[in-house]
This record gives structure tokens, C-alpha cells and sequence, in this order.
């Protein structure tokens, strides 16, 4: 059982480990930055709060995860980033336009 285990591990860590795991670790932690950035300011604020770079982080995270999971050829990844990245772009255009109307409001 621990060598079924043992392999298995080395299959998955090791044996194909190349420049696409690394975008996907890396892509991971920008995508997971939006929680940290987010839990943050929340703290800070002593309320719920969800500032525009957690869209950002949401958007190029999202969109590294997105390429990663095209060439992996996973579908299940390809499609939950795939309309996640329809979410993130939708937010920053909502934002862009709020900040637009104030500015023009002034």
C-alpha cells in the first residue's frame, strides 16, 4: 500500500513536473492572493469587504489557471475558469463604470 502510495505521489509531483506546473503553482497563488487581499481587508475594516484587487487577482489568477487547465486538457478546470473569467471581467466593468459616473457627477 505505502509503495502504491509512493508512486502514485512521485507520478503526480515528480514525473511531470515542467515549466506548466510551475505557471499552474504560480497562477494558484495569484488566484489565491484575492482571499488573503480580501480576508485583509475585511479584517481591517471590521465588516465584509471585497476591494477591486480582489477582481484583479481573480481576473489574471483566473486567467493563468484558464491556460494552464487548455493545455492540461482538462475540461471540468477549462470550463469552471472559463465562465469564472466572465465574473471577474463583468465586476471590473461594473467598478469602471461606477468610478466613471462619479467622476462625472462631480
Amino acid at each position: 500500500m505505502a509503495d502504491a502510495i509512493t508512486n502514485w505521489l512521485h507520478s503526480v509531483f515528480i514525473a511531470q513536473f515542467d515549466a506548466w506546473v510551475v505557471l499552474g503553482f504560480f497562477a494558484q497563488a495569484c488566484f489565491t492572493m484575492r482571499f488573503v487581499l480580501q480576508w485583509l481587508a475585511s479584517e481591517r475594516a471590521k465588516r465584509s469587504v471585497v476591494p477591486v484587487t480582489f477582481w484583479f487577482f481573480s481576473l489574471f489568477g483566473g486567467a493563468l489557471l484558464f491556460i494552464y487547465a487548455i493545455v492540461r486538457k482538462d475540461p471540468v478546470f477549462i470550463a469552471g475558469q472559463g465562465l469564472g473569467l466572465i465574473v471577474y471581467i463583468r465586476n471590473l466593468w461594473l467598478i469602471a463604470n461606477e468610478k466613471k459616473a462619479m467622476t462625472q457627477d462631480t
